[in-house]
């Protein structure tokens, strides 16, 4: 993949002076995108470094005291384990510094941004615009909230929101689409700030981040591809009341820029070993049995952007059916879509058929994240009713994750903090049913078009 990283001139162009006006125009938009992504806070800060410095203090006994007995530096690395924060690749001492994902603020304030989800690590490498699959994003806001209360810390918003709007249930997703229903409930066509306004009844599931770098191939976003591409839909999660009309609309460019990097991005290579006369066999199948949905791929590449009826995909329909017809509303007269100038898609009908350049990178498989690996999509019999990850290894075989599996959550899980780590699919919107097509495909087809996945 290609690595998008700050370099010396980017640096100086955050200055204010001439010399970082005049570097800043040197920049091409995608590469002040990340810059801006890296170095501006459009939210208020969720912590600040004596919070993060103590957050090992609420950690289970056996982590607790590892930590107890660590450095500082070490601490630290600890810490951004524990939560599934990714360290900032480009520092010389990551433990130095926010993680990626943070920006640093005045007063050392750490503020969340795209990245804390769209960036992620596999097979040992940290890659911006990859999902965030280690994100425990629950667990790390309620270890701030216990922190602050014992430094006498004042609350930010997300300390407040998660005592009633769950974060995540499964590490590695969030309840994304909840958070941008309420965000939206309190603001008019014109995004005018309304606070009397009340949510509608939210149906809260958790969502497996996408890859950002698939985003060039589309017109349309999210898993059913109702809300038009363009720099103002991605501000949704900036929709707090505290950031009014006048300044959403100043940072437009701004998301421009964002939105100009993200384009910008391509897939990561398959790091392992590829049998190439497997992989061209898995080619001619998979351009037989899946190409009309997913598309194909080389020199000829074409990308139908389809959408495959919710009766026919049969994977988990939580997710269509929990984003209000009100909200698809609001975002199809107001700002957001520059008041229906950019299509809006009132019914879809199901869910989107995902390009799959890096499919190798991007487990768990499905909208909402339910199976861990390419092997068990192809084997829709086998897949896990729950399952956990068993390390931060690589599955180079199945093409996924390493997990353990069961027939239910064990018993010894007895806290809310243990069963975040363990994926159920018997609960609602975590279902791992559905895509059934390659049941049509005989043991060793299977194992060809996995080998070809390897090369997107």
């Amino acid at each position: 993949m290609l690595r998008v990283t700050l370099t010396i001139a980017c640096l100086v162009a955050a200055c204010c002076g001439p010399t970082g006006l005049a570097a800043d125009a040197m920049e091409s938009a995608a590469a002040r995108g990340f810059r801006i992504l890296r170095t501006r806070a459009y939210l208020p800060p969720d912590f600040d470094q004596a919070v993060f410095d103590q957050l090992w203090t609420n950690w289970p006994a056996p982590d607790r005291q590892v930590a107890r007995d660590a450095d500082l530096a070490t601490r630290r690395h600890l810490t951004l384990v524990h939560y599934g924060l990714m360290p900032d690749p480009d520092a010389k001492d990551p433990t130095t510094v926010p993680a990626l994902g943070h920006v640093s603020v005045a007063g050392n304030g750490w503020v969340m941004n795209c990245l804390t989800c769209h960036a992620g690590k596999v097979d040992g490498r940290v890659i911006p615009g990859l999902p965030n699959t280690h994100l425990d994003l629950q667990t790390l806001i309620e270890d701030v909230r216990r922190t602050k209360l014992r430094l006498f810390k004042a609350p930010a918003h997300l300390d407040l929101v998660s005592a009633t709007l769950p974060l995540s249930t499964s590490r590695g997703t969030t309840n994304s689409v909840v958070f941008g229903i309420v965000l939206g409930t309190y603001r008019d066509k014109h995004m005018t700030v309304h606070l009397d306004r009340r949510p509608p009844r939210l149906i809260h599931h958790d969502m497996d981040a996408p890859p950002l770098w698939n985003v060039r191939h589309k017109s349309h976003l999210y898993c059913d591809a109702f809300a038009p591409k363009n720099p103002r839909v991605l501000m949704q999660f900036m929709l707090l009341p505290t950031n009014g009309p006048e300044k959403l609309k100043s940072w437009e460019p701004a998301f421009r820029d964002i939105l100009a990097w993200i384009e910008s991005l391509r897939p990561p290579k398959y790091t392992g070993t590829i049998d190439e006369t497997l992989a061209r066999s898995g080619r001619a199948l998979f351009r037989q049995h899946c190409s009309s949905c997913h598309g194909t791929y080389g020199t000829t590449r074409q990308y139908p952007q389809r959408i495959v009826p919710l009766e026919i995909i049969g994977t988990d329909p939580t997710r269509l059916n929990a984003l209000t017809a009100e909200h698809r509303q609001w975002m199809k007269t107001g700002w957001l879509s520059r008041y229906g100038k950019d299509p809006v898609v009132l019914e879809p009908q199901g869910y989107l058929a995902p390009p799959l350049d890096g499919i190798w990178a991007t487990a768990p498989y499905f909208h909402n994240g339910s199976t861990p690996t390419l092997w068990h999509v192809l084997h829709p019999g086998q897949r896990p009713v729950v399952w956990t990850r068993k390390n931060d290894s690589f599955d180079h075989k199945r093409i996924g994750f390493v997990t353990k599996e069961f027939d239910t959550v064990p018993v010894s899980v007895t806290t809310a903090r243990q069963r975040r780590r363990y994926f159920d699919t018997t609960k609602q919107g975590k279902s791992a049913a559905g895509h059934l097509f390659p049941d049509k495909l005989s043991e060793s087809e299977k194992r060809a078009v996995l080998e070809f996945l390897k090369t997107l």
